[in-house]
């Protein structure tokens, strides 16, 4: 499984910016999606999660903000990113995983594959 992370780049503050994550090579046939963030000297932490239900679930710290969403047809996931702030600034990871369980999702080492990050900036 590949997964390929798209659309990060050099944004203001209160601008928007889509990220995009294709799936490739062997599939899963509905496998957990996620993202996943690490700034500059911080742990990878959580953004958002999509389970396999198709409920999506988000660190609350951009709740409200960000929205995760798949198109089935094309093996992608998106996260969507409104009002950035600069403490959005990261670079960004999707992942994937075909057997993590609910009480794990917001956990990095739950996933098994993972995209090459994409870079996030937010200027203040």
């Amino acid at each position: 499984v590949q997964l390929q992370a798209s659309g990060g780049g050099l944004v203001q503050a209160g601008g928007s910016l889509r990220l995009s994550c294709a799936v490739s090579g062997r599939t899963f046939s509905n496998p957990v999606m996620g993202w996943f963030r690490q700034a500059p000297g911080m742990e990878r932490e959580f953004v958002a999660v999509r389970w396999r239900s198709g409920s999506t679930f988000y660190a609350d710290s951009v709740k409200g903000r960000f929205t995760m969403s798949r198109d089935s047809a094309k093996n992608t996931v998106y996260l969507q990113m409104n009002s950035l702030k600069p403490d959005d600034t990261a670079v960004y990871y999707c992942a994937a995983s075909n057997s993590v369980i609910l009480s794990a999702i917001r956990s990095a080492s739950a996933y098994g594959y993972w995209g090459q990050g994409t870079h996030v900036t937010v200027s203040g």
